[in-house]
């Protein structure tokens, strides 16, 4: 398992990776099926479900962030 960090963006994570921001979320996903299933800040349900192409934006810590669901099995997480 792989972590990632802020100046690690942009990063492709993988379902078993994920990137801790400094304002404290932790941002990985799992597949359902062709979605990903997108979690944030460490809850047990998912804040969002993105299809391939599609993406969300959050803030944490006063940043603003963008994850983008690809059609390979990742995640893109940026800065929005």
């Amino acid at each position: 398992m792989s972590e990632y960090k802020e100046s690690d963006l942009p990063v492709a994570i993988n379902h078993e990776e994920f990137v801790t921001l400094p304002g404290g979320a932790c941002v990985r996903f799992e597949s359902n099926g062709e979605a990903k299933d997108v979690f944030i800040r460490g809850e047990f349900t998912p804040v969002v479900q993105l299809f391939p192409d599609c993406d969300y934006e959050f803030e944490d810590g006063g940043k603003r962030y963008r994850v983008k669901a690809t059609f390979e099995d990742k995640l893109l997480v940026d800065f929005a």
